[in-house]
């Protein structure tokens, strides 16, 4: 799953409007100043800047390539969690090789055992420059992470889903459920069925709003039945909180399902009985994806890793008919880069706050 717990409600998803053309995906080291002061990019800051799916996309994918070919680093996150789980923490350390950054990114969500209008979420992404070893810029990484996961699953979906897919179920309606759809919908324009499963009215209409805003001929379809609208899905993304009732058996899948796993929303069986087993990360799976184990606690092997299927080292499908199940999880080397890209246009245009933190 991401690494990125379920954004607040009131968290910015918006993505109306394209970055100018002149803006590049990759390079163009930003840094915002001297030795001894840090940028700070707030959510407010950060909400100001628009930027379509299709530059995100181009960016997360950039950033896949580049670990793939050994420029970039990305190792193996940590994670603390007390006994009872009601918290849980991440720490992230990466470098990304084409655009010369380093960076360090903070998860920490707090209330797992309370509803979502008691939890609370602070994420950070810290980058530096490699090349001046000046510090680039610090800022929140909840609308970083709200935009690279529906990207990396909307790629996950143009390298895996079957030849000629056309219906998409989407379940869940919180950020990731609201955005899944514009960017399957980049990446597999020829979907002409669009599914949504979920439970919270003021969801829903956020995922229609979000849809309408970038696709405004296309409408989302309402289901209450999961298992007829799994069994009529070429592709699935499961994007729901961890308390939904929600839970795809692999038995409702058609033939050639691709089953993409964001939050919650699929059974265990979906992954321990595909013919083929997709991850961003197999060691960072093995670390969150932990309630996907079976009765003996075991998680299957992963036939590949996703950064080789990007880069066309690794096959993503075989055949029309295998039914694959992918793991998305969150790599730091997606956040760097498209927290990269945010910082250059926000230092563009001035925005953010001197922090004098060295002095």
């Amino acid at each position: 799953m991401s690494d990125t717990p379920t954004a607040p409600a009131d968290a910015p998803v918006s993505v109306d409007a394209p970055i100018s053309a002149d803006t590049p995906a990759s390079g163009g080291t930003a840094v915002s100043g001297d030795d001894t002061s840090l940028r700070i990019l707030s959510t407010t800051d950060l909400a100001g800047i628009d930027i379509s799916p299709a530059d995100v996309v181009a960016t997360v994918e950039d950033a896949y390539r580049t670990l793939h070919s050994g420029l970039s680093d990305n190792p193996r996150k940590l994670t603390v969690k007390p006994p009872d789980g009601h918290s849980v923490s991440y720490a992230m350390l990466g470098r990304d090789g084409s655009r010369d950054v380093v960076a360090i990114k903070t998860s920490y969500k707090h209330g797992l055992d309370k509803g979502r209008d008691a939890q609370h979420y602070y994420t950070s992404l810290t980058l530096y420059d490699d090349v001046t070893g000046l510090p680039v810029a610090m800022m929140d990484c909840s609308r970083i992470g709200s935009l690279r996961t529906p990207a990396v699953s909307a790629l996950l979906a143009r390298e895996c889903a079957a030849p000629g897919a056309r219906n998409a179920l989407v379940i869940g309606t919180g950020t990731q459920g609201r955005l899944a759809l514009p960017f399957l919908l980049t990446t597999l324009p020829e979907l002409d069925r669009l599914m949504l499963y979920g439970t919270h009215p003021d969801g829903i209409a956020a995922v229609r709003e979000q849809l309408r805003a970038h696709f405004p001929d296309r409408d989302v379809e309402i289901v209450t039945d999961l298992s007829a609208a799994a069994s009529d899905a070429d592709v699935i993304v499961a994007t729901a909180g961890a308390h939904t009732p929600a839970a795809v058996e692999a038995d409702w899948l058609k033939p050639g399902a691709l089953s993409v796993l964001v939050g919650h929303g699929l059974a265990p069986s979906t992954l321990h009985r595909a013919d083929r087993i997709i991850a961003t990360s197999e060691a960072q799976m093995n670390v969150t994806g932990t309630d996907m184990a079976d009765a003996h606690g075991e998680l299957p092997p992963v036939d590949a890793e996703f950064p080789p299927v990007i880069a066309g080292d690794a096959v993503g499908r075989r055949s029309a008919t295998e039914r694959i199940f992918a793991y998305n999880s969150g790599l730091v080397v997606t956040d760097i880069a498209l927290g990269h890209r945010f910082a250059q246009l926000a230092l563009e245009r001035g925005l953010g706050t001197e922090v004098p933190l060295w002095r």
